[in-house]
């Protein structure tokens, strides 16, 4: 049967249809309430809620995604920056979560792979090791909470470095190394204030060699949160200042000060470089100019190699104070973790596992670099 208009109601600019017999129950109470402004529009079926929710949504994100495009100064393309920042970031640290580990297990002097650091094929020994007792699972132990830490940290520092560029480079004569320096050094410190509880996490997962000691994200937790526990009933309370012990949840936040420190020089030195390379590469090297991925692959593997070798004493010294807890005195201060060091192996020690670092955050840096421009790319920034 055909929907033909029925006799107008209150003026001949509204009409309401009649509802086929096949529409029944709630569907016609519905439709019968139905009015339309014109008999040339479709009577059925009506817009709905959620479709109107739909189309709203799309609408204000054509809008945002517009501003993103033309203005650099608005909150939408600062934080489509950032979005495209955390999602870099993750892409890298999977690219190299393996090397990441044993990285960890070379730094901290874990008992059962210390006889590989420091050999020219302790990587692949320890790699080999990891594989045959734990699989692929192990040489990835840890990786859920470095995702879930790098994609607010990665996103955070990307961000918050468009916005200090913005601020402190303007135009291109503006682009000096200290500019350049202050922009990553602060990003960077911003972005370990609000995730470092999640690295101490990662750390100690990655820490666990033995499958009887082997526990999960959760457990993992609670671990760390009783140590303050510990501090109160053991012998050596003066490990952790009184200040330090008056923080809120202060276990998750071991290392804290020399990640900061060394943050400084690690996140500043990087964005430097790749600050400077990335403006004068095409100069020097004509093969870059018609090839930006490649470009920022190339800027990135320099500045991240440059960048770990500026900071990488503040790393092992960090990652001594991380685990410090797990021997059961509460932790050990930075005093206490530089001491150490230096009595296992003297200077050298504040550098292993620095090959190992290199072969990990040279591709890791110039992936992440490169993934952040081509999303920015990708999406017209």
């Amino acid at each position: 049967m055909s929907t033909t208009p029925s006799p107008t109601v209150g003026s001949s600019s509204t009409s309401i249809y009649t509802i086929p017999p096949s529409i029944k129950g709630k569907e016609r109470a519905y439709a019968e309430d139905y009015i339309i402004a014109s008999p040339h529009e479709q009577a059925w079926p009506p817009a709905r809620e959620s479709e109107r929710w739909t189309t709203s949504t799309s609408e204000l994100w054509k809008r945002s995604r517009a501003r993103a495009k033309t203005d650099r100064t608005s909150w939408d393309y600062v934080l489509t920056s950032g979005v495209a920042g955390g999602i870099a970031g993750c892409v890298a640290k999977t690219a190299i979560a393996p090397l990441d580990r044993v990285k960890i297990l070379f730094q901290t002097s874990n008992a059962d792979f210390r006889k590989y650091a420091g050999t020219p094929l302790g990587l692949i020994h320890a790699t080999g090791v990891i594989y045959k007792t734990s699989g692929i699972r192990g040489l990835f132990q840890g990786h859920s909470a470095t995702l879930m830490r790098i994609f607010p940290y990665a996103g955070i520092k990307y961000m918050l470095y468009d916005w200090m560029e913005r601020i402190l480079i303007p135009t291109p004569d503006h682009r000096t190394p200290w500019r350049f320096f202050l922009a990553g050094s602060t990003s960077g410190v911003a972005s370990v204030l609000c995730t470092y509880p999640l690295e101490l996490i990662r750390v100690r997962l990655a820490f666990q060699t033995k499958t009887s000691e082997r526990t999960s994200l959760l457990e993992a937790v609670k671990s760390i949160y009783h140590e303050k526990d510990t501090v109160h009933t053991s012998k050596q309370k003066s490990n952790i200042s009184p200040f330090i012990r008056s923080i809120p949840l202060y276990p998750f936040y071991r290392g804290f000060s020399i990640t900061i420190i060394g943050m400084i020089p690690y996140a500043g030195v990087s964005f430097l470089t790749y600050g400077t390379l990335k403006k004068h590469a095409a100069e020097y090297i004509s093969y870059f100019k018609d090839r930006p991925t490649i470009r920022d692959l190339s800027c990135g593997a320099v500045a991240g190699a440059v960048s770990q070798t500026a900071s990488y004493p503040f790393e092992v010294i960090r990652r001594r104070m991380q685990v410090g807890g797990t021997l059961g005195n509460g932790g050990i201060n930075a005093k206490q973790a530089i001491r150490s060091v230096y009595d296992a192996k003297g200077w050298r020690g504040f550098f292993v596992g620095l090959s190992i670092g290199y072969v990990k955050v040279i591709p890791m840096t110039s992936i992440s670099f490169a993934t952040w421009q081509l999303l920015k790319r990708s999406w017209e920034l």
